[in-house]
This record gives structure tokens, sequence and C-alpha cells, in this order.
């Protein structure tokens, strides 16, 4: 049980900007298991974890949300859930938006974990809270505590009739004892105001869309300059010589600077290059596109798209990193009436949200205020602290808006740069990264190559199914070397959900030549796209409808131990036993998404499904796609459902709204995604030549979300990986076409 403290005696009131009439609860939250454990000792510091909720004399709820919100509704879910369990009234919750600082526990907003790793945690403030206001009423109406109740922001006697609002209790609740967590007793479901309801508006819906919010690219200090930086082409080159004249020769610019060279490992640290300083953002740029620059090029320059996707398909062959091991693969194949087999590529992708990275930093007395598009302040904070030399107390962390993150903005290079042109210049300044800074010097989701092969009886019963992969690993970006996944394999590859008696997942070797980082759903994206395009490519050879066939392989309901297999699981951080493989949830948004798009019902002449599934994130998603052929023989995806089984779904309608962004992000994915490297060098820049879905490319999303008691699941990411291999099964049935390599744009047709 997490513990609560009565902390308004303490001096902590003023740091808060709460005022002395207030009742102020400290929520003690267990220790960050944090992201796949290959990279987690790297990426997060360990915490004292605490977050605060407030009831001020004026009757306004205070909420600290200490996640960062970039679009998925984080800053609308937390106060739900408090304002839930305390019977508050709606309009009287304030959003306060946390800075960086280890009191608030994680506050890393990334691996769909902010809903299920506070949810119970949140409650307890709630219902702490509340218990506390009902026993100062009590005591104030000499009543019994078991004849008060709390609704919509008062305390009700329930005999008399009387009430008093919450505001008026604070100073007496204050002085109260905290009660013990096991008396204390949740709400029902049945008895929810907030949490599963979908009629809860957007806390920053009505200001984001009149534009009356601060993201990173907003902020605006007095006296502030501005920064664009000119970084290595090929990652870890070192800057030899450089002619600024030109560049200063442009009105606005004021100076012109060489930064220190990039000693990797990459993790967190600036890639080096010259910052050209300007009063204005478009000086900045032109004059960082006057310098004369040149580079001593790394031994990166061996990067080539072409003979790296085929050094990967070798290394699959030697796949010696045995990962997931269960019955004798190889005996099972050698003797098979059949052996069907697939290999399947996915290029190196990239973030690209709405808005590029940007941070503002004033370094002044000692100290660093930074402002910043972030997910991880904690990690910002301490990564700027470590590499600028002061502590972290001395760095504060403003979280502003994100527009967009996908993983890039949990790595804070960017603000590291802001914070020493900050105490380089002596003055506010801000560091702004273009779309181009971002394609070309960015963190990448790792390109893969994937062999399956499926030894079948005489029934075409699959017998063994064995899985090798080679990709470069995030691990990479941590510990120079590293060539071998570790986490990354938890991401759909080890998990692999079908019965079959025979079982091997190996990863072989592959050198990182770019920072190799985690975007929407992480690998899951490469391995259920070859995972779930394998299973169709088996239905089809058994002459079976997919969905039908779908539903055997996965097999009888069950909870898979892998640890009877020879394989170690992180299971996204969660414990097994709260959170299991459970194949029955599986199977059911499978039978629930058929159903809803009417699987068993003919198509239009010209159009047909595709189906998929997967559990990440833990949570179930599947999905049926519908494409169609245009007039000039080209492929749309008209409609997708989605079924979504994410445990207690606390806020509908941010759920269907990451189901719908997961759809779209899916099929940039599917048709237009991929990075290609020449000597070293990424060739794409912008939306020109890497694409993403528009408008006009965007399905139709129908959601499902199934009502259930257990514990919440992840959201943000797991909409993703099932959309993709939906489409490529949907088109297969479509045009007798088997793809197993994307993007599909380059294979003309779409």
């Amino acid at each position: 049980m997490k513990t609560i403290e009565n902390v308004s005696r303490r001096n902590l009131l003023k740091g808060l900007g709460i005022g002395s009439g207030a009742l102020v609860l400290a929520v003690n939250f267990p220790e960050f298991i944090g992201m796949p454990k290959a990279i987690a000792a790297g990426q997060i510091s360990k915490f004292e974890p605490s977050v605060y909720v407030h009831i001020n004399s004026d009757n306004t709820v205070g909420i600290v949300v200490h996640r960062s919100e970039m679009g998925q509704g984080i800053r609308t879910s937390i106060p739900m859930i408090v304002a839930d369990e305390l019977e508050a009234d709606w309009q009287q919750i304030k959003v306060i938006q946390g800075l960086g600082d280890k009191k608030y526990g994680s506050q890393n907003t990334d691996g769909s974990r902010s809903v299920r790793r506070f949810y119970y945690p949140l409650r307890e403030a709630g219902v702490t809270a509340r218990t506390m206001l009902e026993q100062a009423a009590a005591q104030q109406w000499q009543v019994p505590v078991e004849q008060v109740f709390a609704k919509e922001g008062y305390i009700h006697h329930g005999s008399s009739g009387k009430k008093v609002p919450f505001g008026e209790l604070v100073e007496a609740a204050s002085r109260l004892p905290v009660p013990d967590p096991q008396a204390l007793t949740l709400k029902e479901s049945k008895d929810f105001n907030f949490i599963g309801k979908s009629d809860v508006a957007l806390v920053d819906g009505h200001d984001i869309v009149t534009g009356n919010t601060t993201y990173g690219y907003d902020v605006d200090l007095p006296g502030m300059e501005y920064v664009v930086i000119a970084r290595p082409p090929v990652l870890a080159s070192a800057l030899e010589s450089f002619d600024a004249s030109k560049a200063k020769a442009i009105k606005g610019v004021i100076d012109v600077v060489a930064l220190d060279n990039l000693q990797e490992p990459p993790l967190f640290k600036p890639l080096g290059g010259v910052a050209v300083i300007a009063k204005n953002s478009w000086a900045a740029m032109q004059g960082r596109d006057a310098l004369d620059i040149k580079w001593k090029v790394s031994d990166h320059k061996v990067y080539n798209t072409d003979t790296y996707k085929q050094m990967l398909k070798d290394s699959c062959d030697n796949a010696e990193a045995v990962l997931r091991k269960k019955g004798d693969v190889d005996t099972a194949l050698a003797s098979a009436d059949k052996v069907l087999a697939g290999e399947y590529y996915v290029p190196e992708l990239i973030h690209v949200p709405m808005e590029p990275p940007a941070a503002a930093a004033h370094f002044h007395n000692g100290q660093f205020d930074i402002w910043a598009c972030t997910q991880t302040p904690q990690s910002a904070q301490n990564t700027v602290a470590t590499l600028l030399n002061v502590a972290p107390e001395k760095v504060n962390i403003n979280v502003t808006l994100l527009g967009g993150g996908f993983g890039r903005k949990s790595k804070p290079d960017f603000i590291v740069e802001a914070a020493l042109m900050s105490k380089r210049r002596g003055k506010p300044v801000k560091v702004l990264w273009t779309r181009e800074d971002e394609i070309k010097n960015g963190y990448y989701h790792a390109v893969s190559y994937q062999k399956i092969k499926a030894a079948l009886g005489p029934n075409n019963e699959v017998n063994a199914w064995k899985h090798d992969v080679a990709l470069p690993t995030i691990s990479s970006t941590f510990a120079k070397g590293a060539n071998v996944i570790g986490g990354e394999a938890d991401l759909g590859l080890i998990d692999m959900p079908y019965d079959i008696a025979n079982v091997q997942c190996a990863a072989g070797k592959a050198t990182a030549h770019t920072r190799i980082g985690w975007l929407r759903s992480v690998t899951n994206i490469n391995q259920a796209f070859a995972i779930c395009s394998f299973a169709d490519e088996l239905a089809r050879n058994a002459g079976e409808d997919p969905k039908d066939y779908l539903l055997k392989l996965i097999g009888k309901d069950r909870q898979i131990n892998l640890a009877e297999e020879n394989a170690k699981y992180g299971n996204y951080g969660e414990p097994m036993e709260k959170y299991p493989i459970d194949t029955a949830r599986l199977k059911n948004v499978v039978e629930r998404v058929a159903k809803m798009s009417d699987w068993n019902k003919p198509r239009a002449e010209g159009k047909a499904l595709g189906i998929a599934v997967h559990r990440s994130f833990v949570s179930y998603v599947a999905c049926v796609a519908e494409v169609s052929k245009k007039a000039d023989g080209k492929i749309k995806v008209d409609k997708v459902w989605l079924s979504v089984d994410c445990g207690t779904a606390v806020n509908p309608e941010r759920i269907r709204s990451q189901m719908e962004g997961a759809a779209v992000f899916g099929v940039s994915i599917a048709f237009f995604g991929e990075l290609t490297a020449k000597d070293g060098v990424i060739e794409q820049s912008n939306f020109h030549d890497y694409p993403i879905a528009r408008i006009a490319d965007s399905p139709v999303t129908n959601v499902d979300i199934v009502e259930s008691d257990d514990l919440p699941g992840g959201v943000g990411e797991p909409g993703v990986p099932p959309v993709v291999p939906a489409i490529t099964n949907a088109i297969y049935e479509l045009t007798g076409t088997r793809y197993r390599e994307l993007p599909l744009n380059k294979m003309g047709i779409v």
C-alpha cells in the first residue's frame, strides 16, 4: 500500500503556491520500474516519489499533474481520477503543471504508463482527502461520521440536510491524522462520476483550439537570443574547420561559436557542431545556411541502407542470442511435412511530431531556468546538472505543452544545448530545431530484418515457430558498442502468443550508426508486422478464414508463462501476476473487431478486409482494415476498426482519440515512412521526401472499448502495432500480392 501524509504543517505550501488555509496530501509512490531492462539504467535515476493534491479554503481543488501533456489528455485524466474519489465538483479543479522534481515520482511520460502507474495511488489520495473532510464535518456537527457523505464539492449530513463546502473544512481537516489506508474503501465502478465517462471536456481543449497555450516553440523571454546549430551530418563526426564570415554578415546574426565534439555513446548529449546566435530565428537560420564547414567524418560513414539491409539479413542467419526456447524447433523443422517461411523488412523511421524540439534557457545567479516541450523533465534536470556541473536543484525545468512527442521529446539533448548556450552567452536563449534538423540528426526507430519459419504437419497444423531478428539496439545510445537487442525483445517478439509446441526466438548482431531511440510502440511495430503477416500467410496456406485461423493459432484460454520457456520477460515493467499475458482477452478483441466490421459479410467488388491482433503495453488491440482499389489502380485504406481492451477505461474519449491517431500513424508507417542513408548521411530532410499520411490518406476509424474492471493498461501506443499488418493482409486479400517490406509507396501501389 502506498503511504499518504498530511504535509500541511511542513514548509511546502510556499513552493506549491498554496495559501496557508489548505489541506495538502503527499502521496508516496513505488519506485519507478522503467522502460525495457536494457535501457532503464541509462535513462532514469531513482527517486523518492510523491505527488501533491491540495484543497484550498476558497473551495478550489489543486491537482498537480506531474506528467507531460502531448495530446493524450493526461492533464484531464489525472484530475478525473482524483476528483472522482474526492467527490469534487469538476468546476473546482485547478490543474497545476508539475516542474521537474523528484518529489513527484517518475515524470517520464512514455511507455503508456501514466494512468496505469498512478491510477490507484491517485484514487487513494482522493478517498483519503474525502474521508478527512467527512471526519472534520462530523466533528463540527457532532454527529457520527457514518451519517455524512461527500458529493459535488460539499459534505452533506443525510438526516438534517445540512451541507458545507470543502473549503470551509480544510483547516479542521488538516489537523486530523491521516486515516489508515486499510480502513479506506474505494468506490465501486458503478458509482464513478468521472472515471469511464466520455463527457469530461479536455482541460486544455478550448485554449488549444483558440491558440491560447504555450508550446516549446512559443516561449518568449525578455532579451532572448535565438540559436540554431549546424550539426555533423554523420554521427560523431568532428568539426575540422569553419568559415563564419558570410554568416556574420547577415543582419541580425550576433555571433557564431563552435561546440564541443560528441564523444560516444551519444546518450542525451549534444551532437556538437557550430551554433549561430541571432536576434531572431530567421536570421539564425539564414546564418547557418551561410556557414562553410569542413568535417572530420567518423567511422559511421560506412552506413549505407542497401548494404546494411543485406548485413541484417545475413545476421538473422547467425542469430546466436536465443531469447525464448520451447521444445526443439530444429528437429521439428527437419521432420516437417512442409516448411513455410517469410522475411520481413521495416526501414529506419523518425518521429516527425507537429512541433520539432525547442527549449529556452536562462542561466543566472548560478542556476538554470528552462522551458521545454519535454516528456522527461527529471531526466532533463539531471542531464543538464551532470553535463554542466551544477546541482540538480539549481536546474528548474518548466514543462510546456508538447506539439506531439512519440518518444523523441524524452531525449533532452536539445535542452542541454539551450542550457549550454545560455551559460555561454550569459543571457536567455532559445534553441530551435527545424524539421530538417530533426530528420537529419534526430533519434531514429531502428531498421529491422526478420525471418520466420513454421513447421507444418499433415493437416497444416503449426508444430514449430522459429523467429530470428536483427536490428540495431536502443542500448547503443547508452553504451558504445552494444549490438544485440535486449529490452526490445519484450516488445512483441518473445511474447508471441500462439499455442505452438516448439518455439525459438533469437537475435543477431547489428552495429548502430545513428542514434537509436523509441518511437510510438517501439519495436512492436516491426515484430507485429512480421508475426501478424505470417499468421495470415499460414491461414492462406491452410485455405482457412484468417480470423478463424488466428483464433486457432492463439489456442486455448490460458495465461502464458514465458519463464517456463527460458525467456526473461519484462512485461513493460509490470508484475506478471497482475498483468498476465491472457489469451482469452486477446481472442475476445479479435471476436469483437470481427463483429463490428461485419467480417463475415461479402465486401463490394474492389474492397477487402485484413485482420491482426497484438498485445503491447499490457493492453490488447485487434484491428480490421478495409482497403480498396481506386480507378487509377492505387490502393487506399478506407476504414479501420479497432477493438481495445485496456482494462479500466479512465477517459474513453481520449482512448478513442488515441486509437484514431494510431490508425493514421499506422497508415503513415505502412505507406510512406522510410529513411535511407548514404555514406552515413540521412538522405531525407522534410515532408517532401519523408511523407506522412495526410487527411486524404486517413481512414474512417471506428473504436470499440471493452468494458472492464481490470487494472488499467496502456493506451497511447498499443493501437499502432496491429494496424500495419491488418492493412497488408487486406491488400493480399484484394490483390493476391503479399508485401513483406515497407513502405508500400515504393512498390508503386499508393
